[in-house]
């Protein structure tokens, strides 16, 4: 059988690099830091290494947020701290402190609830530019913020990097924090993964729809992305369940269990912390499907499915509440990063 091969769609510079073996290795890292129950997960990518993984050069912070209750206050509150810490840290890397003068760009559609993120951050975002415009008294601690959702191409006819650049151009703004919808390339980490970059972002990204990037190679500014994965296609949740099969099949192998309990499911399963079937096992499962790298398989599924219009974007029933909850604590994450007089 012969697939031709293709790139799972991703946008966490983790899920690109995570497995994988390149020829400069030295300059992909990879750290692990547990904060309140939230995993942060560091990628840092150097210029050689940047070109094969296909990332550009910089650093990634991956918040892995599947262990808490996004709905719960107590965990809403570490997540809180922990996107405050990675934004503190990425801000002061790009020496950026509380005099500077920063924009909030909230990237997506606000009528398509999944793409919704940027701009109800933008919405919940505290902003100050026009206070230190009217001459107004500051008080200490409180930074030169504007915001903006320049919405969608598709409802503007306008590149969403063409109105951030005319607004620059306008006001003084010495950075940018984007935010926007991401794609993933697992079920698992969709609305519960936050990625912080310093890299930029391109928007649409989410949704499949990438327009020019907003970046410091393009803007001459520093432009720091925070996404989330909201939506995942039908070929990424048929290439994640395959998988998932797989690794619950040799769970069962390895517990023993008579041929007959062997597809009885009686317990939730930590599909992450289970293994892979052998390649013999895995041929005996799937045939010569089985055979096929991870890429080859979602090449398969991607053919099969695409032509005949198939390839759906779903997002998961709860999107409304978590999306709701995300930009809550996107936005007050910003306000605490940017904004020392706002107490947590």
């Amino acid at each position: 059988m012969e697939v031709n091969k293709i790139s799972v769609r991703t946008d966490l510079a983790f899920e690109a690099v995570d497995g994988k073996t390149f020829q400069h290795q030295d300059e992909i890292i990879n750290e692990d830091v547990d904060f309140k129950k939230v995993k942060i997960k560091k990628t840092t990518i150097k210029e050689n290494g940047a070109k094969e993984c296909g990332r550009k050069p910089g650093v990634y912070y991956l918040i892995d947020i599947s262990g808490t209750d996004i709905h719960d206050t107590d965990d809403l509150r570490n997540i809180e701290d922990a996107v405050t810490k990675v934004l503190k840290e990425v801000l002061q890397g790009e020496n950026i402190n509380i005099n500077s003068k920063g924009l909030i760009v909230g990237l997506g559609n606000d009528n398509v609830t999944p793409d919704a993120l940027g701009p109800m951050v933008v919405d919940n975002v505290i902003v100050t530019r026009h206070m230190f415009m009217l001459g107004e008294e500051v008080s200490e601690g409180i930074s030169n913020v504007s915001a903006i959702a320049p919405g969608v191409m598709g409802t503007t006819g306008i590149e969403t990097s063409d109105i951030i650049n005319a607004v620059i151009e306008k006001i003084d703004v010495d950075y940018i924090i984007a935010v926007d919808a991401l794609a993933s390339s697992s079920i698992s980490r969709v609305n519960r993964s936050i990625q912080i970059t310093n890299t930029g972002i391109s928007p649409g990204s989410g949704v499949g729809n990438k327009r020019k990037e907003l970046s410091k190679e393009v803007l001459n500014i520093p432009v720091i992305a925070i996404g989330v994965p909201t939506v995942v296609d039908a070929v990424t949740i048929t290439a994640n369940t395959i998988d998932y099969l797989l690794r619950f099949f040799n769970k069962k192998l390895e517990e023993g269990n008579k041929e007959s309990d062997r597809l009885v499911i009686s317990e939730k399963t930590n599909f992450e912390e289970t293994s892979l079937p052998d390649e013999k096992y895995t041929k005996h499962f799937l045939g010569e499907f089985g055979n096929l790298s991870d890429n080859q398989k979602a090449s398969l599924i991607h053919s099969v499915l695409t032509p005949n219009g198939l390839n759906m974007m779903v997002t998961p029933k709860e999107i409304d509440i978590d999306i709701a909850d995300l930009a809550d604590v996107i936005s007050t994450a910003i306000d605490r990063s940017l904004h020392t007089i706002v107490e947590p």
